[in-house]
């Protein structure tokens, strides 16, 4: 495909998202009323039928979620709280020992995740926006012992660099590999250039040891004026971020601008390209050269245009949906749903967007085999957790003539 058709193509998109993004509340909208006191809607999609579950509600733009032992989640809420979620929707106090943050823009208290020996050393790890002087802000990851209702002992192991002013494009997702290394996947700050300057931590993914320090085969160890816990380089902003259960490999969706929203599989080393190439073009129309015309950089793995947002990520491994087992699941925060990524033996076979009509932060997998959802909601309405689970259908009587999605 040439450049001029693949522009035409992104141009059609982009001036298609207004009807598409109607056609999607459409879609949620006219499903299935509820038939349980705490079911939001149900959705018929291309190979199963699902129930939408409200599990629990209150919360203040919840943005991280990790799943306890015993089945409680731990949840951040942006404006600076960290609360456990239980089973039957009891959402507790905020918990003491969490770091102040800064809660300009985009930042705050931002990702959560559990030590892989958690059940031993009840380490909790987050991410979020630290202040710094003169009105600057970046990136932080700390952690601390979950002791009760409480972090003791809460330290930061790891800062991004430069703090800079600017309140968008913090990134942050936690993700820890089967060697127990830590990634944390981050924004460029709004900043552009320095993504592609290995000197700073804007625009990259880092890997570290489980205590912030630098794994000695990091790529760049040792390489003059490169900072050693950068992973990768060249990404614009990354809100989702994942470890494949079957390869080990750091899976990404970052944002793209106007359009080019990408989904990466992370090699060591590897330039993205931002903000050099894009399949997107910036916010003012000025057009940005496609990956293709400079080879050097990595490509996408897929590219949406419109753009979803993505923002959560998972692999989906559980048996409540069989036909998704393999799949990326990753939530849509501007087309308002969840965007499911068919793999097939690592190669992408087609993508199905799930449409909510809300937009949704993240997305997690329940020990249950549910998936978990966060609505991104503040102020008056709050945000939610939500679950999807099949929906058990019967068939049609004679007597009522109800079948399909919400029958029971």
């Amino acid at each position: 495909m040439t450049r001029a058709s693949l522009r035409e193509i992104r141009a059609r998109h982009l001036a298609a998202l207004p009807a598409i993004l109607i056609a999607a509340a459409a879609t949620s909208a006219g499903a299935q009323a509820p038939d349980q006191p705490n079911q939001v809607e149900s959705i018929a999609t291309d190979d199963t039928y699902i129930s939408v579950v409200e599990v629990a509600k209150g919360l203040d733009t919840p943005w991280g979620m990790s799943f306890l032992p015993d089945g409680r989640m731990l949840v951040t809420e942006l404006p600076g709280d960290l609360v456990i979620v239980s089973p039957d929707g009891t959402v507790s106090a905020p918990l003491s020992g969490v770091p102040s943050v800064d809660t300009k823009g985009q930042g705050g208290l931002m990702d959560v995740a559990l030590h892989p020996d958690f059940a031993s050393n009840r380490m909790v790890y987050l991410s979020f926006a630290e202040p710094g002087p003169n009105g600057t802000a970046g990136t932080a990851l700390g952690r601390g012992m979950l002791t009760g209702d409480r972090l003791e002992g809460f330290e930061v192991i790891w800062r991004q660099e430069p703090k800079v002013e600017g309140p968008n494009h913090y990134g942050n997702r936690i993700a820890f590999g089967p060697d127990g290394k830590l990634f944390l996947a981050l924004g460029e700050r709004f900043k552009f250039g320095p993504a592609q300057d290995l000197s700073n931590t804007l625009g990259v993914t880092v890997r570290l040891n489980d205590d912030g320090s630098i794994p000695a085969d990091n790529p760049f160890v040792n390489q003059p004026e490169a900072n050693d816990a950068i992973w990768s380089y060249g990404h614009r902003n990354i809100e989702a971020a994942v470890i494949h259960p079957q390869t080990g490999a750091l899976w990404v969706a970052e944002m793209g601008p106007l359009g080019g929203d990408e989904l990466n599989e992370i090699r060591p080393g590897a330039n993205y390209g931002w903000p050099v190439v894009s399949w997107g073009i910036n916010y003012d129309g000025v057009e940005i050269p496609d990956p293709t015309e400079y080879p050097e950089y990595a490509d996408a793995a897929h590219v949406w245009s419109p753009v979803r947002s993505p923002s959560g990520m998972i692999v989906y491994t559980g048996e409540m949906f069989p036909q998704w087992q393999g799949d990326i699941l990753f939530g849509s925060l501007s087309a308002g749903g969840v965007e499911r990524v068919d793999m097939e033996d690592g190669a992408i076979a087609g993508t199905q967007f799930i449409p909510l009509n809300t937009r949704i932060r993240e997305v997690e997998q329940g020990p249950d085999g549910a998936v978990y959802l966060l609505t991104n909601a503040s102020g008056e309405s709050k945000g939610a957790v939500w679950r999807f689970e099949p929906m058990e259908l019967r068939p049609a009587s004679a007597d009522d003539g109800r079948s399909g999605p919400g029958a029971r």
